[in-house]
């Protein structure tokens, strides 16, 4: 699982870890996933229990992500905004968060999907992926490169984490409502 893991992250991460975060992260991950409880007592400052919606392996992948990597947010304005931030002031983009304040949803991850498929046309672009189980924020997502995504999805489906393209997955939630 660690091997599935490093080259998860290196997709998710697009260059913003470097090998040594990945594959402390991966290793700490594997680690909870083969045995959470000898984990847990090697780790008495992890604040993880039960309850949690997600498995601790899950939980150690997630909460290990800068927020270069994983964004949260309670709206689509608050998340565009911070995957802007991530990327620094060298990059342009022509959408901007505040234009997304009184759009819906659909409407608004569309423009999103289309403002990152515009950057770094060598891999096709970057696609938002719905990411893991939120847990504090209403979105929580990762930008994988567009020619790295069927990969991506493939190796989370292997670990057992949720993954699937944001647009997709809002387009068919709204559809079944």
């Amino acid at each position: 699982m660690n091997d599935q893991l490093v080259e998860l992250l290196r997709l998710i991460g697009s260059g913003c870890m470097s090998e040594d975060e990945i594959a402390r992260i991966a290793s700490e991950a594997a680690q909870a996933y083969a045995d959470p409880e000898a984990f847990l007592q090697a780790n008495p400052d992890i604040n993880y229990d039960d309850s949690f919606p997600i498995p601790l392996g899950e939980w150690v992948v997630v909460g290990s992500l800068p927020d270069t990597v994983l964004f949260q947010a309670d709206d689509y304005e608050e998340l565009f905004a911070r995957i802007v931030s991530s990327f620094g002031p060298e990059v342009t983009f022509v959408l901007k968060a505040k234009q997304l304040a009184k759009t819906e949803p659909l409407k608004a991850l569309n423009r999103i999907q289309v403002q990152l498929s515009s950057l770094y046309p060598e891999k096709g672009g970057y696609v938002l992926l719905d990411f893991s189980e939120p847990l504090d924020d209403e979105l929580q997502a990762v930008l994988v490169y567009t020619c790295d995504v069927e990969r991506a999805l493939q190796l989370a489906v292997e670990i057992g984490i949720y993954a699937a393209p944001a647009l997709e997955a809002l387009r068919a939630e709204q559809a079944c409502d």
